[in-house]
């Protein structure tokens, strides 16, 4: 995904090479045997690569909303407990994969050596963000994550990482700070999909973004107007997620409610609408999706925490004709798509900056 440029330009989606297993990573399976990387328990992530291989130096991570959230609740919110469990994940498993949601995150780093038969247009020197989650990526944390303070979804971490021929990376742009620049691609396959679901339809939709104030939430309901939603509707927990999106003007109406109460979800939205996006970062969000959307339309679900037999026996049990899609986090072009919203959309970017903070470390 990368042209070397510096501009956030995409490389390495459908790299292909003499030995299918190495392309995808198989070589750095250790247990159990024959699954694919993101399904193994354990990774070999020896920093020695093979010619189709690139190492990254690391330099931070960007941990899932719903990873982080587990690890900060199942501790207490004690940063130095959560510290520890991310340090303890990586040493087991050879990757950041959290045994409990299943999710990691991604990162960001400096092309340390690039295989002479990578496929994925990078070169030594080069900063980029990796586009695939870390539970299918090697990787290793040499500095004991001495600068991360434990409350944040942003590490800073030094250690390497290992980029398969299949992998996907994006060269980090020049004109947005790292912070946001990471926040950004954690999340880029977020508004692509939501954009390709509202242009495909018959008519322009109404589209209900579940979540809206986050980062995925906000990009979708940009990405939503831009692709010709009729009306966007975003719908957040709380009284000050209320007021801050309100204020943005990224949405038509702002409605509250807690997006596990189905009943209460779909009374905030009223009409029934067309295409529903679930941004939510906590379990048991299923339901009222589906009870929010008209029969024949479209719910799409971005987060990690969405449960496929809620899902699947949910909309069963509520005779509701939905079609349901799993954002898998890759669309062509995704990168490019959400960093031209936080370029073009001073509204996303200050939400996104309010996160990230004003940190512009390069």
């Amino acid at each position: 995904m990368s042209d070397g440029g510096g501009t956030g330009t995409a490389a390495g989606t459908g790299a292909v090479g003499t030995d299918a297993g190495t392309a995808v990573g198989l070589h750095r399976v250790l247990e159990p045997a024959g699954v694919l990387p993101q399904a193994a328990q354990r990774l070999d992530a020896d920093p020695r690569i093979r010619p189709d291989e690139v190492r990254v130096a690391v330099e931070r991570l960007n941990l899932d909303a719903a990873s982080f959230r587990q690890l900060r609740t199942a501790h207490g919110g004690d940063p130095d407990a959560v510290r520890a469990e991310v340090l303890r994940i990586v040493a087991e498993r050879g990757k950041m994969h959290n045994p409990v949601t299943g999710s990691g995150g991604m990162l960001v780093g400096a092309v340390a050596e690039a295989g002479p038969e990578s496929p994925l247009g990078l070169k030594p020197g080069d900063r980029i963000a990796t586009l695939v989650s870390l539970t299918l990526t090697p990787l290793a944390i040499t500095d004991g994550l001495a600068r991360w303070d434990g409350l944040s979804e942003q590490v800073p971490a030094e250690g390497h990482a290992i980029l398969f021929a299949r992998s996907i990376a994006a060269v980090l742009p020049d004109d947005l700070p790292v912070p946001l620049a990471l926040a950004v691609m954690d999340v880029c396959g977020a508004p692509a999909l939501t954009a390709r679901v509202v242009a495909s339809r018959e008519e322009a939709p109404v589209v209900a973004v579940l979540g809206a104030a986050g980062k995925s939430g906000s990009l979708a309901m940009a990405a939503a107007r831009r692709a010709g939603a009729s009306r966007v509707i975003g719908l957040v927990p709380s009284e000050a997620e209320e007021e801050l999106l309100a204020g943005t003007g990224l949405a038509d109406a702002v409605v509250r409610a807690d997006a596990r109460d189905p009943v209460a979800v779909a009374a905030a939205v009223g009409e029934p609408v067309d295409v529903t996006v679930v941004c939510v970062d906590v379990p048991g969000c299923e339901h009222g999706a589906i009870l929010a959307t008209a029969p024949g339309g479209v719910v799409v679900f971005f987060s990690m925490a969405t449960s496929f037999p809620a899902a699947a026996l949910g909309a069963e049990g509520l005779a509701a004709d939905v079609t349901m899609l799993i954002g898998n986090g890759y669309v062509p072009g995704h990168a490019e798509t959400a960093l031209d919203l936080v370029r073009t959309e001073p509204a996303i970017r200050a939400l996104f900056t309010a996160r990230t903070g004003s940190d512009s470390a390069q």
